[in-house]
């Protein structure tokens, strides 16, 4: 068997030997196993070494400044990494994360990180709570990913940022605590992150997975992957380092952008998109396994961590896109 048939269809026996947390991902988010089976894989994958110290890092969910979107050690990071593994609030810490966002929401409904803009940049050089749209989105899907009330606690702050919508994406837009502050690219523009991060949160609300909004946010990031040689928007490339494998899926690259487009039917046979997962198809070894290509150290001895071995959390994240693409 080639590695292209091996990698046509995304099977659970491919994590039969990955770690609990692991098997826990697959049997809870793919296979969407009854939770009341998974007792003790939950508590064993809980316990992992990893996944708590992972916990420990979000219980002071505002103890970190956002300084910088791209930084893995950001707590909503590592929230929503614990949240699509399958973890929920009834672990403590998750729990307390899910509250401390809560505790800080605008009028707009939009919920705030800490952060602190020098003044050099037009911010005010101290820290404040405020939002941007390269975060604000971020803090709405863990919400929606924890199952909190949606009529309640994120319908208003979903309505407002989807207020800013310009045709194929997002500008650059930040709350008034912010000041002058924008991204280095030209104000005209869309930002590729925060179109990308909108699309995401899109594609967890069922009034939205199929919208206008949602199909002009695709066509812009495919538009995007079309031009990339001559179009980096805010200093967004398309180019060697996008199309390196690299997880968790948190920043702006091909599993990043590929996971997110192949959530939605309308995406799949577009030909941008088939060359996208092309692309990471192309990379799988014989074994049907995926090698990470770029890492974050701040997941060091995590099995993507590593350039030399295959992970099979990439395989992961690499064989459930290729599987979606297939529909």
């Amino acid at each position: 068997m080639n590695a292209q048939e091996k990698g046509d269809g995304y099977t659970a026996d491919l994590l039969r030997d990955g770690e609990a947390w692991l098997q826990y991902a697959a049997r809870s988010t793919v296979l969407q196993e009854d939770p009341s089976s998974l007792t003790d894989l939950h508590d064993r994958a809980l316990a992992d070494p990893k996944i708590q110290a992972l916990i420990r890092d979000i219980a002071d969910f505002h103890g970190v400044l956002v300084t910088s979107h791209k930084n893995a050690g950001l707590p909503i990071h590592k929230l929503l990494f614990l949240l699509d593994l399958g973890f929920g609030v009834e672990v403590p810490e998750i729990n307390a994360a899910v509250e401390a966002i809560l505790a800080h929401k605008d009028e707009n409904g939009v919920y705030q990180s800490k952060i602190n803009i020098p003044r050099h940049f037009g911010g005010s050089g101290e820290d404040t709570f405020g939002w941007a749209l390269c975060d604000a989105p971020l803090l709405l899907l863990a919400l929606v990913r924890a199952g909190v009330d949606y009529e309640a606690s994120i319908r208003q702050g979903v309505a407002y940022l989807l207020g800013f919508f310009a045709g194929d994406g997002f500008p650059c837009v930040v709350s008034k605590e912010l000041g002058r502050f924008r991204g280095p690219g030209k104000k005209s523009d869309n930002c590729p992150y925060a179109s990308l991060i909108m699309l995401r949160l899109l594609s967890e609300i069922p009034e939205y997975r199929d919208s206008e909004t949602a199909k002009g946010l695709a066509d812009g990031l495919l538009s995007l992957w079309e031009r990339s040689l001559e179009v980096h928007p805010y200093m967004f490339y398309m180019g060697t380092d996008f199309r390196k494998l690299k997880a968790p899926a948190l920043w702006y690259d091909i599993v990043s952008v590929a996971d997110v487009l192949s959530r939605f039917d309308f995406v799949r046979q577009d030909p941008g998109f088939r060359e996208m997962t092309a692309v990471i198809r192309g990379k799988m070894r014989e074994d049907g396994l995926f090698v990470p290509e770029s890492v974050y150290q701040k997941f060091k001895g995590w099995d993507f961590g590593q350039k030399k071995q295959p992970s099979l959390y990439l395989t992961f994240l690499c064989r459930r896109i290729l599987e979606r693409s297939r529909q």
